[in-house]
């Protein structure tokens, strides 16, 4: 079928939903999610360029927008079960990237197959295109958590999604990691809420970790 093989599959990044299982006010497609994690990702370049720091504009875009392509095989496995452990985790990827590689060997002309092993690759490495990746996938978590939260959805996974999320970007070696958290941070938590969750606690013990 070639190309448009890939091309027809993106289809089913829209019919993933993230977080299955649990009641939400708003429910987020895994294609939703990764066009945030693009725009996200942007902001957060052009705050590292700002201090300085060089970015391959074209690695941050492939690896951003294709992220969570590998999920078409294998859906979203909520976080807190994907991070269990970190063999698990590890057998995870090695079945999504195990995927991926198979359908690029059984659909991609082989003029495009290293082009696309480029594009659909694990990015999220020590690079700053990779933490950035990281950063923007983690904010993104935090947004849909505390969406939630501020609703007054009182599931627990949602508050383990928050913290866990703040606790990982907090530890991001990244300009855009001390921006986020003393500028962008404080205006979410500052938001009007009718929740009965004290977000703003959940914050700071975040933080304080």
């Amino acid at each position: 079928m070639g190309i448009h093989a890939y091309f027809r599959s993106l289809n089913e990044l829209e019919r993933i939903i993230r977080c299955p299982g649990k009641f939400k006010f708003e429910e987020h497609s895994v294609s939703a999610h990764s066009w945030k994690v693009v725009q996200y990702a942007k902001t957060l370049a052009d705050i590292e360029e700002k201090h300085g720091v060089t970015v391959d504009w074209k690695k941050l875009y492939e690896i951003t927008s294709s992220h969570d392509y590998g999920e078409i095989f294998i859906g979203d496995i909520k976080t807190p079960v994907k991070h269990s452990s970190m063999e698990l985790r590890k057998l995870i990827q090695q079945v999504e990237e195990g995927m991926v590689q198979h359908f690029i060997e059984e659909h991609i002309p082989e003029e495009f197959k290293a082009i696309f092993r480029q594009q659909l690759r694990e990015g999220k490495d020590e690079s700053v295109e990779g933490l950035i990746l990281e950063m923007a996938d983690k904010m993104d978590q935090v947004y849909e958590a505390f969406a939630e939260l501020q609703r007054g959805n009182t599931e627990k996974e949602f508050i383990v999604m928050y913290r866990n999320a703040l606790v990982k970007i907090k530890h991001i070696d990244l300009h855009c990691v001390d921006y986020f958290l003393n500028e962008i941070l404080p205006d979410m938590v500052n938001e009007e809420s009718l929740s009965p969750i004290d977000i703003k606690r959940i914050t700071e013990e975040a933080l304080a970790l």
